[in-house]
């Protein structure tokens, strides 16, 4: 895949299987964020193909099977004059036909899902008053509400506390493990190797895909595309 006049991005190819983590990484102004508005449709390639299920995403109408979770989610906050539940529940408004009538069915469903993430005592709470953990936690269940097979995140844990980004990177690990495809951009690289299960690097083009050890074990001949401590943090997660 090319994308974009001034060559953001270029001869970039990677397939992703069902059940796959895949953390992607690279130093900052590599393109990772356009990547995953190409995968999304949110920005047009020049050339190749990007394909979502088999289907070019210029075909791809499924979208209810993707979830998506963009930066800063946590700055948002302001902008709901709603409550917990109601959030969530827009989740399941997107993908209804009119008329848009929310179930007893539905309400069974939000309810899991809060309780599924440990924020059901947030469930009356206005969005506004979260913390920054809390407001990813609820922007999540409203993602995993519509049921998406995959999961798209942009840098999840950058507004995040330690304690919360741990929390966090639990809950994505524990939906993987239950069948949940994610495709996660994060600058904790050091993180990468307990959650994921492949490395993406890119630096304006593909450097590599595939097992994280193998990423590893080639740290000196790919050192200059390190950003400071990149490659000494993945690298002691694994030795």
């Amino acid at each position: 895949m090319d994308y974009g006049q001034n060559n953001i991005l270029n001869d970039i190819s990677f397939a992703v299987s069902k059940g796959d983590f895949v953390g992607v990484a690279g130093p900052n102004g590599a393109g990772k964020s356009t990547l995953i508005k190409a995968l999304l449709g949110l920005v047009s390639k020049q050339h190749g193909t990007i394909k979502l299920f088999g289907i070019d995403t210029e075909k791809f109408t499924d979208w209810q099977r993707v979830g998506y979770l963009p930066q800063k989610i946590s700055n948002t906050n302001s902008l709901f004059p709603a409550s917990v539940e109601e959030v969530v529940t827009l989740g399941l408004l997107a993908q209804k036909k009119f008329p848009k009538m929310i179930t007893a069915g539905d309400r069974k469903k939000v309810a899991r899902i809060l309780d599924e993430l440990a924020i059901s005592n947030l469930k009356d709470k206005m969005m506004s008053l979260l913390s920054g953990g809390q407001a990813q936690r609820v922007m999540l269940a409203r993602t995993l509400v519509s049921d998406p097979e995959i999961l798209i995140f942009d840098e999840p844990s950058t507004a995040l506390d330690p304690e919360s980004r741990d929390e966090f990177f639990n809950v994505v690990k524990k939906l993987n493990e239950q069948g949940t495809t994610i495709i996660l951009i994060t600058h904790d690289t050091g993180f990468i190797g307990g959650f994921a299960n492949k490395l993406l690097y890119i630096d304006r083009k593909l450097i590599h895909y595939g097992a994280i050890n193998d990423f590893c074990c080639h740290e000196d001949e790919l050192g200059h595309h390190f950003e400071k401590s990149h490659g000494h943090i993945i690298w002691h997660q694994h030795k």
